[in-house]
């Protein structure tokens, strides 16, 4: 595979597009939107094709990845019809893979991201009622140097109390208030244009299997180890 990278015209159109979001500048440049576009796509499909060589990806393509730069201006303030930047998700394949991948390629504001943004109910309650029995896996893995040196440290919506059906008390209480589980790796401009970033980005999405295969076995096995999904 040739070496995919993301040059620097790519990010001179996103900060063109941020200066000039009306719909009559980018109809007059949609053929340069498309050729970077699928520079994106490309590089895309290269982080999957890197992916899979240590997870296992359903999202078949770079193409299918990325999210829409068309914005909903039905609701808010913000009536500006484009998002200057490139974004996309990668899914996990099968029930027993959980946790994904989100990517947002922007000027200035360049992050990966994985883990859960909106569990629903029931997985929240199971993630809770493990961590509330024994907190010592989830705190050994966001202990290890590797996780503290990519991501800092767990982020994501928190309670201001503790959760209902759980003591205050509770020795884990700190990660009991977690509403979201996420994992934020941040780069800058010159590491995004590096001819490096593909195995970077890759890395640091290697980085989050810990934490990964930790939230899969909770969520898909019982407490004598059987499969419930």
């Amino acid at each position: 595979m040739s070496q995919l990278y993301i040059p620097a015209a790519n990010f001179t159109f996103l900060k063109q597009l941020r200066n000039n979001n009306n719909r009559e500048w980018f109809n007059a440049r949609k053929d340069e939107y498309l050729q970077h576009k699928e520079t994106i796509e490309a590089f895309a499909d290269g982080l999957i094709a890197q992916l899979n060589t240590h997870d296992v990806i359903e999202t078949p393509n770079g193409k299918k990845s990325l999210h829409r730069i068309y914005r909903d201006t039905r609701f808010g303030a913000d009536k500006t019809p484009y998002s200057p930047r490139w974004g996309g998700h990668f899914t996990r394949a099968t029930p027993q893979r959980r946790g994904g991948y989100y990517f947002h390629i922007e000027p200035g504001n360049t992050f990966f991201v994985g883990g859960f943004r909106n569990p629903n109910a029931a997985d929240l309650k199971r993630i809770r009622e493990d961590i509330s029995y024994n907190a010592q896996p989830l705190r050994k893995i966001l202990a290890d140097k590797t996780f503290t040196s990519t991501f800092g440290a767990l982020r994501g919506e928190q309670l201001q109390k503790a959760p209902k059906g759980f003591d205050v008390n509770n020795p884990a209480i700190d990660l009991l208030r977690y509403k979201q589980f996420l994992l934020v790796k941040h780069f800058t401009d010159d590491e995004v244009l590096s001819p490096d970033f593909l195995a970077n980005a890759s890395q640091v999405f290697k980085n989050m299997r810990p934490f990964f295969d930790y939230m899969s076995e909770v969520l898909t096995t019982n407490a004598n180890g059987e499969a419930v999904v």
